[in-house]
């Protein structure tokens, strides 16, 4: 365990950092803009997807002035199959979704197969409207659909190894302030 626990500390220490604590600061306050120019007078039900967006959901819900639920759920998809639309459910929404507005907050938008799904599931629920926000999005082209994006992203960042800001690391790192890459990947 020892030696893992140093390949993890080194990896931190090694790390390119991609946007130190005060751009995620910025990036967050420019989204709460954002989501609350949309959201102010919708009552939103807003969804954490844990775990990666346990971090990013408390740093961005203290900046939403107006009142909204807050829920988790937790859900990962089968394998590496290709179509998003079987998850595990490790924790289901509750709520009653019928005519609510719901907004999905989760850490990264990489190819988006489980946001996808998640959302599929919610408006199936008999959600009105539901909207995404990440606080990061990955560049590359291999979205689940050509284009996709968030509602709602705090950062565009290259499509390396990242951890930080609920991103991890071997399940670490998802404590740290800024959003960094893996040396090398």
């Amino acid at each position: 365990m020892s030696t893992d626990l140093e390949k993890i500390r080194r990896a931190r220490e090694e790390a390119d950092c991609l946007a130190d604590e005060q751009q995620v600061e910025a990036a967050l306050d420019r989204m709460a803009g954002e989501i609350s120019a949309r959201l102010a007078n919708r009552n939103p039900l807003v969804y954490a997807v844990m775990n990666g967006g346990l971090i990013f959901a408390g740093r961005l819900l203290p900046r939403l002035p107006f009142p909204l639920e807050i829920a988790y759920l937790h859900a990962t998809r089968y394998g590496h199959a290709l179509q998003g639309k079987q998850l595990d459910w490790r924790v289901r929404p509750t709520q009653d979704l019928r005519g609510r507005t719901v907004l999905v907050l989760d850490d990264i938008l990489d190819e988006g197969h489980t946001l996808a799904a998640i959302i599929e599931h919610l408006q199936a629920e008999g959600a009105a409207e539901v909207l995404s926000a990440v606080l990061v999005h990955k560049l590359h082209e291999r979205k689940a659909r050509p284009g996709m994006r968030a509602d709602f992203s705090g950062l565009d960042i290259p499509d390396r190894f990242l951890f930080g800001c609920g991103m991890d690391y071997m399940g670490y790192w998802r404590n740290a302030p800024g959003i960094y890459a893996v040396k090398g990947l």
